[in-house]
Order: C-alpha cells, then structure tokens, then sequence
C-alpha cells in the first residue's frame, strides 16, 4: 500500500513563495506520472502541474510559469515550488497519480493559505 505524505504548506502573503514537498512510502515515480492538485473551498480538486515518469512536466494555465514540479528518485520525493502566489492559490495541496484511471489512497494533503 503506498503512502503519500504531503508537508510545506503556510499562511504566506501575495507574492511570497514556497516549496511543497510529497514524499512516497516506496519508489514510484518512474512506474507513472505524478500530478499536484489542489482544491479550494466550495471547488472540485484540479490538477495543476503533472511529471511525467520521462520527466516531462506541464502545468494548468492558471500555474504555468509561477509553478515548478520536480522529483527527487532517490527520495521517493515530488516537489511543488510555487513563486509569486496568489491569494486564488489559497488551497489544500496533494500529491498522487497522473494521467490514471485510479489512484493512490489520498494523503492528508497540506495546506497553503495566501493572505496579506
């Protein structure tokens, strides 16, 4: 049974930037693409930014350009860093499959809150 355990999230304000780490129980990452999502109050869960197993990456519009996703193989670890937020980034943060028709039991997720 895999585990995803998603950390890093704060309270930041508009502009500010932070790294959101999601580290897997066992190694993954090269079986499928890994995706960050996130959802809001009120809002279904959305995908914003997607590694595939080849490393290639693609982010929402709303994301692209202020959002990088990346991993770490050896740490069984995907990273999110988010510059220049947003106040409409404001969310709970998950990590989990890509690109699947199933997927990993839902972690905990983290959540990030941008507010001056």
């Amino acid at each position: 049974q895999v585990q995803l355990v998603e950390s890093g999230g704060d309270l930041v304000e508009p502009g500010g930037s932070l790294r959101l780490p999601c580290a897997a129980s066992i190694p993954i990452f090269r079986l499928s693409a890994m995706g960050w999502y996130r959802q809001a109050p009120g809002k279904q869960r959305e995908l914003v930014a997607v590694i595939t197993s080849s490393g290639s990456t693609n982010y929402a519009d709303s994301v692209k350009g202020r959002f990088t996703i990346s991993r770490d193989d050896a740490k069984n670890t995907v990273y999110l860093r988010m510059n220049n937020l947003k106040p409409e980034d404001t969310a709970v943060y998950y990590c989990n499959k890509a690109y699947s028709n199933s997927y990993y039991d839902w972690g905990q997720g983290t959540q990030v809150t941008v507010s001056s």
